[in-house]
């Protein structure tokens, strides 16, 4: 059996992204793996992208279908059905692509380093300019320089540095190795946002060793991306910022006896509360009803939200009065 499982939660509408993802596995520099596609009740079956494909591709590749959950959900199902001998997963969004090295840096670096977290940096965007990579995270926070080419640091503090800012790590750069993805799980119920930050600091703390590279593993598609699909407009914009809370509000209690960490989990619930009143503050302006009942709710598990509320209107308040 494989070295590598890579995992990959199905859900699209336009055909050939999946295609795309695969080719960029295919493309490997290193060639021992399988790969386990979960089909999350997709619009565009994933039977449908696997038509026609080379046979010596479909061989090494399982579909598993199922009701649509998500997709902590469906990256829990593949978890769930990975064969016993692999010895890493790497996890890859359908709508993503891998750079051809990335699978061997990931197994290089972490048999060399005996390591059981590994990420590589994005590759840079426009589209999504906030990423930043592992060279630059080193300049902001130091580390241990583990290799020159590649290169490969280590941080004692890297679940306290993902607190205050987790963009220089990505799901598509990935790879956990067996005695991480044999337990940590995705919370399914986070499915418009955020269980990927939960996740990755379980994994973490898990890990007896994480590595990061800063060799770019991934590159970001442009098929259906359900978190960057929604805005402050969005009917489901107050979901995503209420399950952004619940994974921060779950993260808090994870750091309780840590003062530092908790002071950067308390800064973004309340960023979560201030974008979320300000997208029912426009509603009301463009003489929409607020969604009353998922404020209710949030109200009930964080009367911060009446806080911020409160502080919000005294502020617009001061403003019109001077």
């Amino acid at each position: 059996m494989a070295t590598f499982t890579v995992v990959i939660p199905f859900y699209q509408r336009e055909a050939g992204i999946l295609r795309r993802a695969l080719k960029s596995i295919f493309d490997q520099t290193y060639q021992d793996f399988d790969i386990v596609v979960v089909d999350d009740e997709s619009p565009l079956p994933a039977d449908v992208e696997l038509q026609g494909i080379d046979e010596t591709w479909k061989s090494r590749i399982r579909v598993i279908s199922q009701k649509n959950g998500g997709p902590g959900a469906a990256r829990n199902t593949g978890l769930d059905n990975v064969p016993a001998e692999t010895r890493f997963v790497a996890l890859l969004d359908s709508d993503d692509i891998w750079l051809p090295a990335h699978l061997k840096n990931a197994f290089d670096c972490m048999t060399r380093f005996d390591a059981e977290c590994y990420w590589a940096s994005m590759q840079a965007s426009d589209e999504f300019y906030y990423h930043f990579g592992m060279a630059e995270l080193e300049q902001a926070e130091g580390g241990t320089r583990l290799s020159e080419y590649p290169l490969v640091i280590e941080m004692s503090n890297l679940a306290s540095v993902m607190l205050k800012n987790w963009s220089f790590l990505h799901l598509s750069c990935m790879v956990i190795a067996r005695p991480v993805f044999e337990t940590i799980r995705f919370e399914p119920s986070l499915r418009l946002a955020a269980e990927d930050v939960l996740f990755f600091c379980d994994c973490i703390l898990k890990s007896k060793r994480t590595l990061l590279c800063d060799e770019a593993g991934a590159g970001r598609g442009m098929g259906l991306n359900i978190f960057h699909s929604i805005d402050n407009r969005s009917p489901q914009f107050l979901r995503q910022q209420f399950n952004t809370w619940v994974a921060l509000d779950t993260l808090e209690q994870r750091f309780r006896s840590r003062p530092g960490d908790v002071a950067s989990i308390a800064s973004y619930k309340n960023t979560a509360r201030r974008q979320a009143l300000w997208s029912q503050a426009g509603r009301v302006k463009r003489r929409e009803a607020p969604d009353f009942g998922l404020l209710a709710r949030w109200v009930m598990r964080d009367p911060g939200l009446l806080r911020a509320a409160f502080e919000l209107g005294t502020g617009k308040f001061g403003r019109s009065a001077r």
